[in-house]
């Protein structure tokens, strides 16, 4: 099966080689008018205007689609550099070769679970193949523009509002590639699409803004449970500790007074053991 795809391919390829070929022959009327305009460039007495007229120059940057008599004469754009054409038949386009890029207006979409956001991106392209640039589309730059915008909304209207706001590099990459592959029809390359800004009408920041907040002051508070929890289990462990061994209880009571006297306060407090206030009440 591979094979004979392969083959269609082929066959489907040799075919519009061969169609090209006819639509690029000029006829018997097309190349007396070429043979007669080359002649009349190399007659002496023209020479001067042909040196004006004749040769061309295009920059690193930019590539040129000759027309002789109307018809594309080369598979193959010329440039950079010099080339030359012939006069009153041929003509040519020059083609920027450069990544160009773009704002996005701001689309408003509604997205899949039904809430409305803004959307914006910019878009990176450059112009791959000269010849389709200016034979299949009239202007690509800006037909490209309109399909980039109406790209955004269709890809954005398929996602929730979570997924908009946390999974932008996937949005772009799936936008890219749905521009890239429209485009190769247009000889435009899309390199690389991003999401600028997505704006959430003022309602809906609110909302989220007290829900978040919400969910801090709950986390906190079970951090703060968690917390006296754990004191608590370590001062139990301390009067454990302390209860085994009379004497650090003393030493305690010591540090406690040392942590008092650098901070230059004039008042001491010395607690009295709970024992000897039971001797007291007993007697009463």
């Amino acid at each position: 099966m591979e094979m004979d795809s392969q083959s269609k391919r082929r066959q489907s390829n040799s075919q519009e080689d061969l169609l090209d070929d006819e639509d690029r022959s000029l006829g018997c009327i097309g190349w007396t008018l070429v043979i007669f305009s080359a002649f009349v460039a190399l007659l002496p007495c023209f020479w001067i205007i042909s040196i004006f007229i004749c040769p061309k120059v295009v920059k690193e940057y930019e590539r040129a689609v000759i027309f002789r008599l109307g018809r594309i004469i080369d598979k193959k754009p010329k440039g950079p550099g010099i080339f030359f054409i012939l006069p009153c038949t041929d003509s040519f386009v020059k083609v920027d070769m450069r990544t160009v890029s773009f704002d996005i207006p701001p689309q408003e979409v509604l997205t899949k679970d039904s809430v409305t956001v803004a959307v914006d991106g910019v878009v990176y392209f450059r112009v791959s193949d000269p010849i389709k640039s200016i034979a299949n589309v009239s202007n690509a730059d800006f037909a490209t523009r309109l399909l980039a915008s109406t790209t955004l909304r269709n890809m954005l209207g398929t996602k929730n509002l979570s997924e908009v706001l946390s999974d932008r590099e996937a949005i772009a990459h799936g936008m890219q590639a749905s521009l890239d592959e429209a485009t190769d029809s247009w000889g435009i390359k899309v390199e690389r699409v991003e999401i600028k800004d997505v704006k959430l009408p003022q309602q809906l920041q609110r909302a989220m803004a007290a829900e978040a907040e919400a969910t801090r002051e709950a986390r906190a508070k079970v951090i703060a449970a968690e917390g006296e929890m754990n004191a608590s289990r370590a001062l139990k462990e301390a009067s454990l500790v302390i209860a085994e061994s009379p004497s650090g209880l003393q030493l305690r009571y010591l540090q406690t007074l040392t942590t008092i006297a650098t901070e230059k306060n004039s008042t001491i407090i010395f607690p009295l053991p709970i024992d000897l206030m039971s001797q007291f009440m007993n007697r009463k």
